[in-house]
């Protein structure tokens, strides 16, 4: 039925049958029969002829108001099945240093998921150097390195400013001597991120500067499992400041312990992406909406 009042519509409109049949492409008598096929279907007559013209029967009247919001609300709907069809193929593909994946990337895709809902976020992960190289190369959208990035190619956005932080067990014995000097940390047993990252480059930068020797009991790859493990080894750790979190310190019963000297241990987290690549969808709003989150979160 939806076809034959598109056509009735169509007819009313143009007042006249030669008229409707030219626009719709298709003969008059095949129009006569598909306004024939709405009467009987309806049991009613939509048209009187007076002379050579149409005119509407009382009950015409009101199926042409009918058949125009069939038209408004079938134009409605197809948007909307155009708008879902771009949302849903539009895919961004995140790429996230170890410990960027752990410390910035679960806030950064709250921020996108807001902005966007049915955005599909991809992420990769891997060393500094290969997030460069995949934005590089365009394989990924966006990168989050603990960096600031400076190519000519490659659009970089400093978000926030980081600096290690010494964590340990609330009742560790450390934690009578209140605020103190970093040489505290010789000798000490903790446990570290493995090597090879930019968390842990600092943290080795750190002890050879302060010429610093700490016991290293583990190195691992998740901040989640050293924070679980510092009360079982009764031992220490260096951790991002954007990684804690007041909840998630309460929840394994630890403390920050302020030492001096480890402001200085400052990185900066930047968002880079490619100059030359055509960013998907509304990218470039969603960017200065990340740039705004992380700016109030900061403040």
């Amino acid at each position: 039925m939806l076809e034959e009042m598109h056509v009735f519509a169509t007819i009313v409109e143009q007042s006249s049958l030669n008229r409707a049949s030219a626009l719709l492409n298709v003969t008059q008598p095949a129009l006569s029969r598909k306004i024939s096929k709405l009467e009987e279907e309806l049991g009613v007559e939509l048209f009187k002829r007076v002379g050579k013209r149409l005119e509407l029967t009382r009950i015409g009247r009101i199926t042409y108001e009918f058949a125009l919001e069939l038209r408004k609300l079938q134009l409605r709907y197809l948007q909307s099945v155009n708008e879902f069809k771009a949302a849903r193929h539009t895919l961004l593909t995140i790429g996230a240093s170890l410990t960027t994946l752990q410390t910035t990337l679960p806030d950064l895709i709250q921020v996108m998921s807001q902005a966007a809902p049915d955005l599909e976020i991809k992420a990769v992960t891997g060393k500094t150097h290969e997030i460069v190289s995949l934005v590089r190369e365009q394989k990924a959208d966006l990168g989050i390195v603990a960096s600031e990035i400076h190519e000519a190619s490659l659009h970089c956005i400093p978000l926030f400013d980081d600096h290690l932080q010494v964590v340990v067990p609330k009742n560790h014995f450390i934690m009578d001597k209140g605020r103190a000097e970093i040489s505290i940390l010789n000798g000490m047993p903790m446990i570290l991120f493995s090597k090879g990252t930019w968390y842990r480059i600092l943290t080795d930068e750190l002890f050879l500067t302060h010429n610093l020797s700490p016991d290293v009991r583990m190195e691992i790859d998740s901040f989640e499992a050293i924070l679980r493990l510092l009360h079982t080894c009764r031992a220490a750790t260096l951790l991002p400041k954007s990684y804690m979190r007041e909840q998630m310190l309460r929840d394994n019963d630890l403390s920050v312990l302020e030492v001096d000297g480890l402001e200085h241990t400052k990185r900066t987290t930047s968002l880079i992406y490619n100059r030359s690549a055509e960013l998907p969808g509304s990218l470039p709003l969603w960017i200065e909406e990340i740039k705004s989150r992380f700016r109030l979160a900061q403040a």
